[in-house]
């Protein structure tokens, strides 16, 4: 039986940006980064007010279609309770459309502020981040990004198919583990102006690939896993990729000349999930000449922290 929330209950959750593949990790990679949005909701009697404020206020819809409302309702349900109004605000600070998981906060934010709610309704209702993981994920259709805005850190994610006997697909589960970072790993992003659709760059990859390029990104995920967590030495090897960027090259010309540049120099970059945003991963400053070279040309350069999950209060 579904309970309905009173008014007045009030909660905060603060979502990390996040990038995907880290190169040779397509799908299953993820870094949580310290970019965040913020989202607060408030229960009322009845009806729903939504305000949006910053990185994308005026391209998104402000009512029951808005993303972060959606995933609010489902983590209402999800923990078996309803609201009959909500007010929402958003504070978005996650660039759009530039590969930096800004639906994936979205969502995670609004089934966090959800489970939160349920949680200060009654304790006994809050889910664990595994089932944020699948929930999140289900919106997304995968979970790189997901589950890092949900559990920080680096993430490794995979989906396992549900079946029953007779083999009929009744679903995905989708599950991820957080490594800790190297202590010495520092994150960089180089944010273009253009902004990119993922359905445009993902639409760019064939449907097989061959042998030789899988063995060559499978070794290379692995050796990702040991360059993230105990060899920064090893992050030019370990970022190579033979699945996804180059295939998505003539559609970002000025990430892949930046990541040429930036591998040339040293620097392990990759595309940031779908672009057009350049990650760029070290254990140094970001050198001067470059930066004032990529600012000249209308980047923004950033360096956010490598975060922890999303949080709520």
């Amino acid at each position: 039986m579904t309970r309905t929330l009173p008014a007045g209950l009030c909660v905060t959750a603060r979502v990390p940006a996040s990038s995907a593949n880290l190169g040779p990790g397509f799908d299953s990679l993820g870094i949580a980064l310290g970019l965040y949005d913020e989202i607060v909701v408030r229960t009322t009697e009845s009806g729903l007010t939504i305000r949006v404020e910053g990185e994308g206020a005026d391209d998104v819809p402000w009512g029951p279609s808005h993303l972060v409302v959606r995933a609010i309702e489902r983590g209402l349900q999800a923990a078996g309770v309803w609201a009959d109004g909500l007010d929402v605000v958003c504070h978005n600070v996650i660039p759009h459309s530039r590969g930096l998981g800004s639906s994936a906060s979205a969502v995670v934010g609004g089934l966090a502020a959800g489970r939160a709610l349920a949680a200060k309704f009654d304790s006994e209702l809050m889910y664990d981040d595994a089932e944020l993981v699948q929930l999140a994920a289900e919106f997304e259709g995968h979970p790189d990004n997901a589950a890092a805005s949900v559990l920080g850190g680096i993430v490794v994610s995979w989906t396992e198919n549900v079946e029953v006997a007779d083999g009929e697909l009744l679903g995905r589960r989708y599950r991820a583990v957080r490594l800790d970072p190297h202590d010495r790993l520092r994150a960089y992003v180089l944010v273009p102006e253009e902004r990119s659709a993922t359905a445009h760059t993902r639409g760019l990859l064939p449907e097989t690939v061959p042998h030789g390029d899988a063995a060559f990104n499978a070794s290379r995920a692995a050796l990702a896993v040991v360059a993230l967590t105990q060899r920064p030495d090893l992050l030019i090897p370990a970022t190579e990729d033979r699945l996804h960027q180059g295939y998505r090259a003539s559609a970002l010309p000025v990430t892949t000349a930046w990541i040429a540049r930036l591998r040339e120099a040293g620097i392990a970059a990759t595309v940031s999930g779908a672009g057009p945003t350049v990650l760029a991963l070290s254990t140094g400053e970001f050198p001067a000449e470059l930066r004032e070279l990529a600012i000249a040309e209308g980047l923004r350069v950033l360096e956010p922290a490598i975060s922890d999950g999303v949080r709520t209060d």
